[in-house]
């Protein structure tokens, strides 16, 4: 087997930050020694979320057996999503800005066309729905847990309360026509053919502010690991939720 350096492209205050989360969490559990201390394990836990590195290719770069790498990714994980906004405090702090987006994403899964309740009609492949919510410079302010990819835009912001939850914070909120029926606060474009100049003229008003927004759900699939999933699909959520700490810390330098 050969080994090789490579570079990471996230920074250092990134690594310092989860390698203090996990130094306090194993004081609480009363860890003793491990293999990789805890800057070790951090550096570990960032490659496979951002380069999406398999646990085989990680222990044998980092000395440790698979299955160790494996309860190492799974522990930090874990960690960092624990400390993810819940999306009532989230719109609480949202308050500040003047909108917020709200957008769907997949996240794409290795899965075979058996398995329709993850098969997406709308992307034609296999994943898992997530809701983002965005500020409108493209800040991920939540994220949602994950459902099939069969699931609506729709019927996924209801099932997560976050219709609920914006009309009770006053937010106003911009989506796409995936939202169509939502109500208020709401805002999506108009549909139909043979709009009137007045209705188009407004849509494009609406895209030019929704599409910074939009920008969130590609920060969190500048994170290799969403790209297509290998795990388990319902870890996307978890994972997502991880990654959106981390991209907080990153954007904040």
């Amino acid at each position: 087997m050969l080994f090789y350096r490579a570079a990471l492209p996230l920074s250092r205050s990134t690594l310092t930050y989860v390698a203090g989360v996990i130094r306090r969490h194993r004081r609480q559990i009363g860890s003793c020694w491990r293999k990789c201390n805890p800057g070790r394990q951090a550096l570990l836990v960032l490659a496979y979320l951002r380069k999406g590195e398999t646990f085989a290719e990680l222990a044998a770069g980092f000395g440790i057996s698979t299955a160790t790498a494996w309860r190492y990714a799974g522990e930090t994980v874990a960690l960092l999503a624990a400390r993810a906004p819940r999306l009532r405090g989230a719109l609480r702090e949202a308050r500040k800005h003047a909108y917020v987006v709200l957008d769907g994403t997949l996240i794409p899964i290795d899965r075979v066309a058996a398995d329709r309740p993850f098969y997406s009609g709308k992307h034609r492949r296999h994943g898992m729905n997530l809701q983002v919510i965005a500020s409108p410079g493209g800040e991920i302010l939540w994220v949602s847990g994950a459902l099939p990819g069969a699931v609506h835009d729709l019927t996924a912001a209801r099932i997560w309360g976050i219709l609920r939850e914006l009309a009770a914070a006053g937010l106003i909120t911009l989506a796409d026509k995936g939202y169509i029926g939502a109500g208020d606060p709401v805002r999506v474009p108009y549909r139909g053919r043979g709009k009137p100049a007045s209705q188009k003229e407004a849509n494009r008003a609406h895209a030019r502010l929704r599409a910074p927004g939009e920008r969130a759900n590609a920060q969190l699939k500048s994170w290799a690991i969403l790209r297509k999933l290998r795990c388990c699909p319902w870890r996307a959520g978890q994972l997502a939720k991880a990654i959106h700490i981390l991209q907080t810390r990153e954007n904040r330098g």
